[in-house]
């Protein structure tokens, strides 16, 4: 990975200052205890103060390497100057006038980008709006419009979001939906293609595939269901890769039964697996695909792009949010995408990826915990087991990511089974960072084994 040209305010290198959290952050998860819901956790028990390229600063001063990007939101790094003087700019004109009352030309623009980087040559049409989860609900909404079906089919092991319809449509219950049901009628759950945990370890990506389609087809009726919705690389879940020829198989028998195929590229999007969207890899071209994350350098947008003939078949106020495509956020987002261009982030997140399997795969043959190495691009996750076996070790997880806190590395878990470690540094980190986390990584594996 050549080394970045960029210049930064912080000094890209990790430093601890002693105690750990120190004062500073003891002090504010006080105050925190006392006022915030406990229902909103944290990772990190320390408090950020400030934030560049590849470092995070806490309160106390202490100088962390991030290897989670906010969840692979902060791809171009968490103050990139160009995003942030975009922002400055945008503020001094207008913050908000909603698009749907005045409409204003950054939507477009970002619009007609986002349409020109998405897959596929037809005619396509976009909309924005603020979460992830609001992306996925109003593409389901559009399927069922456009189908004037209501079946929805998620897959083992997805996450879709917290709000009501997508928490039915994620695969785990705790934490993101126990006790808070009812959920939304209609989701019907199917199996995933999971290479590392098929019982038939030589099935193909195909016949996963076919599995997936009888079971579609026996327990709910191909011309009963509106959308299938798949995450090409599922995050929350485990960054699990289906095998190859999954995706491909699902997508053409989808177009066969007339059912809108959306891909959630939510997490996987912008560069994060080394092209512009996950489903570029295998060719795919989702009918409806939605996305958020790294799509505005930290500033909270998501949308939905897709063929114009299913989109346009919804009404007019339809779709809609009184902040979907905020003027500011709109103007990060035009801002973060040049960045992407212009410092090739496809391509630096394909060599992160070379650099992780290089130093992980040897690992692997030498410590019987580790018992997966997979991802695209820097979108990277280690699963460990107990030794001897396949059986989840989350504690072991959990250790490893608590202990390269204390070192100075931000490191997030995932996984149904709370058994993966995944890695989503920011596309502009340094190639001496980016080899310091991972030789930190090992060296706590090692010791923890």
């Amino acid at each position: 990975m050549a080394t970045t040209t960029a210049e930064f305010r912080i000094a890209q290198q990790r430093k601890l200052t002693g105690a750990f959290p120190g004062p500073k952050s003891q002090e504010l998860a006080a105050r925190r205890s006392r006022i915030i819901s406990a229902g909103v956790s944290s990772t990190l028990p320390v408090y950020v103060e400030d934030a560049d390229g590849g470092i995070i600063v806490d309160v106390d001063g202490n100088q962390l390497i991030d290897m989670g990007s906010g969840i692979a939101v902060t791809t171009v790094g968490a103050s990139h100057p160009k995003v942030a003087a975009a922002v400055a700019a945008q503020t001094q004109r207008f913050n908000h006038t909603c698009f749907m009352i005045t409409p204003y030309a950054g939507y477009v623009e970002l619009a007609e980008k986002i349409a020109q980087l998405a897959p596929g040559e037809h005619e396509k049409r976009v909309a924005f709006f603020n979460s992830g989860s609001e992306a996925v609900e109003n593409a389901v909404k559009v399927a069922r419009v456009a189908t004037g079906r209501s079946a929805v089919v998620a897959f083992d092991h997805a996450y879709h979001g917290r709000t009501n319809l997508t928490m039915g449509l994620t695969a785990k219950a705790a934490p993101y939906k126990k006790g808070m049901g009812p959920t939304a009628p209609e989701i019907y759950r199917i199996p995933m293609s999971y290479p590392y945990r098929e019982e038939n370890p030589n099935i193909s990506g195909k016949e996963a595939a076919e599995r997936a389609i009888l079971t579609m087809e026996k327990q709910i009726g191909g011309e009963e269901i509106a959308a299938i919705i798949i995450e090409p690389i599922q995050g929350e879940g485990g960054f699990i890769l289906p095998a190859e020829g999954f995706l491909p198989r699902i997508a053409e028998w989808a177009k066969e039964q007339g059912i809108v195929f959306i891909a959630d590229e939510v997490q996987s999007g912008f560069c994060r697996t080394g092209e512009w969207f996950a489903s570029q890899h295998e060719g795919v071209v989702p009918d409806i695909m939605t996305m958020a994350k790294g799509i505005a350098g930290g500033m909270p947008l998501s949308g939905i792009v897709g063929r114009a003939d299913i989109l346009d078949k919804v009404h007019a106020g339809g779709l809609g949010g009184t902040y979907g495509g905020n003027p500011v956020a709109v103007a990060a987002a035009l801002a973060a995408i040049e960045v992407m261009e212009e410092e090739g982030l496809n391509e630096k997140a394909r060599v992160m990826e070379k650099k992780f399997f290089d130093t992980l795969l040897p690992l692997q043959k030498e410590v019987q915990t580790v018992g997966d190495v997979r991802g695209r691009g820097a979108m990277l996750a280690i699963e460990f087991v107990k030794a001897g076996g396949k059986e989840p070790d989350a504690e072991l997880t959990k250790k490893i990511a608590a202990d390269c806190l204390a070192e100075g590395i931000v490191i997030l878990t995932c996984g149904t089974f709370g058994n993966v470690i995944r890695l989503l540094p920011p596309l502009v980190m340094t190639e001496e960072l980016f080899e310091e986390a991972l030789t930190v990584l090992v060296d706590v594996i090692r010791k923890n084994s």
